[in-house]
């Protein structure tokens, strides 16, 4: 069985700039030749499609089919980068609903990725539709966010900084898990196929 590749883990509150970071490390990683898979976060296609956001009994299908995409994406590819992981919304479950069930498996699962960047959430915050609450909820996601991190042991490397820095700090820190040699092979991005039912 062929061992999974690696994967990048982009966790934040909202308006912290977790795609275009996503989308830019993929960009710069596919530079360096490596290949590279890019799953987007399913929540936001989720709203857009219905309109809305999730209810408390939906939260559970919004973070499993996330970690099929991530899952998907790792054994496709040698390098995965994750605009989000289950934890984002396990963590919002118990913002928004008092729901802690989801948060020892989002855990776990965390626990596997190789690096986990945690962007602070130190831009300026703007409305996006949907999805986003404001800056009392962006900073109060964070400091829950922090504090599971912390209480079971998780690592992570804060990324801060605007535009190009904010890329450069991402990347400095993703070179060190990478193998010293990297692959050459063109590639294009991956997007995971939508799992049935």
């Amino acid at each position: 069985m062929t061992e999974p590749g690696l994967s990048i883990a982009l966790l934040g509150a909202e308006c912290t700039g977790k795609t275009a970071l996503a989308h830019g490390l993929a960009d710069t990683l596919r530079h360096h030749g490596w290949p590279v898979g890019c799953v987007d976060e399913w929540l936001r296609s989720w709203c857009q499609t219905q309109g809305r956001t999730p209810q408390a009994a939906e939260q559970r299908a919004i973070a499993e089919t996330q970690q099929q995409r991530i899952e998907a994406s790792r054994r496709a590819w040698p390098v995965t980068v994750c605009d989000t992981t289950p934890l984002m919304t396990a963590v919002y479950s118990v913002h928004y609903f008092g729901d802690t069930g989801l948060l020892p498996w989002a855990l776990r699962l965390q626990a596997e990725h190789t690096l986990t960047l945690l962007l602070s959430p130190d831009l300026p915050w703007e409305a996006d539709g949907l999805q986003r609450d404001g800056e009392a909820v962006r900073a109060a996601v964070d400091h829950q966010l922090r504090g599971h991190l912390r209480a079971h042991g998780l690592r992570w490397v804060d990324i801060a900084g605007h535009g190009d820095d904010r890329l450069q700090a991402a990347w400095s820190a993703v070179k060190l898990v990478l193998p010293t040699a990297s692959a050459t092979t063109p590639t294009t991005q991956f997007t995971a196929p939508e799992p049935g039912g």
